[in-house]
């Protein structure tokens, strides 16, 4: 997690794709220690290893593109900050590996452009937006109303870039191998502008979606580590070292661990927001016992998380003056929206121009805009989480998965400095190739009225969905 924001900053400009090989050669060199050690050679971390399923589809893909028959689009499932390695592999090793064996010729290097959120940037520090640039990638503000810029780019690139672009079609990590998040329709939108485009070209290239999936599997099953971070979690929260009966197995044991923890922060959180801020979050429903008899512990405690993410939410709003509607996702996206308007000002000339008493007041403004948006932030760590997930299928992965969300929440709250994620052990990248989805052959149906193109968007994001979520099956 980044320092507090205490000073007005200037307008975020658009960083443009400025491609270098020097820079992707960079990156593909050091791919295999930035993989094993992640900045943390002293831990046993990272992925030391890839399954790559349905490659030969990217192969031939390429093989079409590069013959001018094609545009196609990467649409990848974002659970994790590790992805974009996880990509950089499968272009850079699997699909030239691929090829020489299929005996294909690919003119090298095989590559991408593709679409990263702006907001990374400010985390990770100036240095990333030049990298992702010389990367050919390019910034997307997901909760501005129409980014054009970002959006012309990614146009142009989808028609006419040497290489196709990849973007993830859920706006951000999920924290879930095993769930595929909402997707916001941009990537269906590019799909049909791409095709729209060719056509007024007098192009015959076709226009293809790929859903790729990368999920995460861990090489030893990390059952101490889980032991060792869900202590010092239970100490960190004041819940202390939970007890339980001596027949339950281990699996059990982790899982109401997991659920008590939560519960409690649960409890604490619900506090918080009745107490200092004076929500109204109705129904404790852990202690209703007409309603206890009737559901599960998991049950009740995601509707009270619901309820909870809600006054999140709602308090963050109102300070902004913005209406609580849409999904979660989308008041995500609107709350960093106003959050960065007065944090990065583009209404202001040269900041060193404002008089110190001008200054202080857009300092003012914000602080308070960063001291809000963290409610935003707290909301949007739990938005796709489903408090059965680990019950339907007690894996270490799974228990991992949800550990690790509790830990992101907690250093949110102790404002602890880029603490970094804990790493749990060894792990196991899978990377499934889908079928293509032919955006063309629906080109028709979009272009006949208003109505039929917003339909057409929304089938073909549908559809998309659908096919991530069959390709990551019971994971």
């Amino acid at each position: 997690m980044s320092d507090k924001i205490d000073r007005v900053q200037p307008p975020l400009e658009f960083i443009p794709p400025r491609f270098n090989p020097f820079v992707l050669k960079f990156a593909q060199w050091t791919l295999p220690i930035v993989l094993r050690f992640r900045l943390r050679p002293w831990l046993p971390s990272g992925i030391t290893q890839f399954e790559v399923i349905n490659v030969e589809r990217l192969v031939e893909l390429y093989q079409k593109f590069q013959a001018g028959k094609i545009r196609f689009l990467m649409a990848f499932r974002h659970p994790e900050t590790d992805d974009p390695l996880s990509m950089l592999y499968l272009l850079s090793r699997a699909v030239p590996q691929t090829a020489h064996k299929l005996g294909i010729n690919l003119q090298k290097p095989i590559h991408s452009h593709f679409m990263y959120e702006r907001g990374m940037t400010l985390w990770a520090g100036d240095w990333l937006g030049s990298y992702f640039s010389g990367l050919g990638g390019f910034p997307i503000r997901r909760g501005k109303a129409l980014d054009k810029t970002g959006l012309k780019t990614a146009r142009t690139l989808f028609v006419n870039a040497k290489y196709p672009i990849a973007v993830a079609p859920e706006g951000a990590t999920n924290g879930h191998s095993g769930i595929v998040g909402t997707l916001e329709p941009g990537v269906a939108q590019l799909g049909f502008w791409c095709a729209e485009d060719l056509l007024k070209a007098d192009r015959q290239e076709e226009v293809f979606i790929v859903p790729i999936t990368i999920q995460y599997s861990y090489v030893n099953p990390p059952w101490d580590k889980l032991n060792w971070l869900l202590t010092r979690l239970e100490t960190d929260s004041g819940l202390g070292l939970q007890k339980f009966e001596d027949n339950l197995s281990r699996e059990e044991i982790y899982h109401q661990r997991l659920l008590g923890l939560a519960e409690y922060l649960v409890n604490e959180m619900e506090e918080f927001y009745q107490h200092f801020y004076k929500q109204n979050i109705s129904g404790n429903i852990s202690i209703d016992t007409s309603i206890t008899h009737k559901h599960s512990r998991e049950e009740i405690l995601t509707v009270r998380l619901q309820r909870l993410l809600n006054s999140a939410f709602t308090v963050a709003e109102e300070y902004f003056h913005l209406p609580a509607q849409g999904s979660f996702i989308d008041r995500c996206r609107r709350l960093e929206e106003a959050g960065w308007s007065r944090i990065y000002r583009e209404d202001l000339p040269e900041l060193d121009t404002l008089p110190p008493f001008k200054r202080g007041l857009a300092d003012w403004i914000a602080t308070e805009a960063d001291l809000q948006m963290r409610h935003m932030r707290l909301a949007e760590t739990f938005v796709t989480v489903t408090t059965n997930y680990v019950q339907e299928k007690p894996t270490p992965e799974r228990f991992a998965e949800m550990t690790l969300l509790i830990f992101d929440m907690m250093s949110r709250i102790k404002d602890t400095k880029l603490p970094g994620r804990p790493r749990l052990g060894w792990r196991k990248s899978t990377i499934t190739v889908g079928e293509p989805i032919n955006v063309s052959s629906r080109i028709s149906t979009y272009q006949a009225d208003r109505h039929s193109a917003r339909l057409a968007v929304t089938n073909l994001t549908q559809d998309l969905h659908q096919a991530l979520k069959e390709l990551i099956g019971n994971w």
